[in-house]
C-alpha cells in the first residue's frame, strides 16, 4: 500500500467518526479474560485471525454480528480501522486456505451478549459501550 492512500484510508476514517451518525462500538469479553484493556494492535490481530491465544494461552473465541450491521460497519472501521468487506476477505481467505476459522457470526446484539457471557475466552462487541451483566468492558489503549 502506497503511503499517500494510507494516509487517504486514515484521512476517510476520520472523516466517519467525526461523522454524528457514527455508532461507538464497545469491546465485550467474557468475564474470564484477564485484564482491563487492550492495545489496538492486539484487537485488530485478534479479528485478523492472526492472534489466537489470549496472553495467559487461553483460546480466544471470536463473536461478530453480520457484515451489514451497523455496530459490526462501526466497529471495523472505528476499532480495527478497516472495512468490513476487507475483514470478511481475510476471514475468507485464512478458512478457505485451512489456516484459521472464521469468527461465529451472531445474528443480533442480545444473542452477541449472551454468547460473550457464556463462552470462555470469548470476545465481541456492541453499539455502545454499556456495562452488562455479566459481560467485562475492554478500553482500547
Amino acid at each position: 500500500m502506497t503511503h499517500a492512500r494510507f494516509l487517504f484510508r486514515r484521512l476517510v476514517l476520520l472523516l466517519l467518526l467525526a461523522s454524528p451518525l457514527a455508532v461507538s462500538a464497545g469491546i465485550i469479553v467474557n468475564p474470564g479474560v484477564e485484564g482491563r484493556s487492550i492495545s489496538a494492535a492486539s484487537l485488530r490481530n485478534i479479528y485478523t485471525l492472526r492472534q489466537t491465544l489470549w496472553p495467559n494461552r487461553q483460546p480466544i473465541v471470536i463473536f461478530v454480528l453480520p457484515d451489514d450491521h451497523p455496530a459490526h460497519e462501526a466497529f471495523a472501521k472505528e476499532k480495527l480501522g478497516l472495512y468490513p468487506y476487507r475483514l470478511r476477505q481475510t476471514w475468507d481467505r485464512l478458512s478457505f486456505s485451512g489456516m484459521a476459522s472464521t469468527p461465529i457470526e451472531v445474528k443480533d446484539e442480545n444473542e452477541m451478549r449472551a454468547r460473550v457471557r457464556a463462552t470462555p475466552g470469548a470476545i465481541g462487541y456492541t453499539s455502545k459501550d454499556t456495562v452488562y451483566d455479566g459481560i467485562k468492558i475492554l478500553r482500547l489503549e
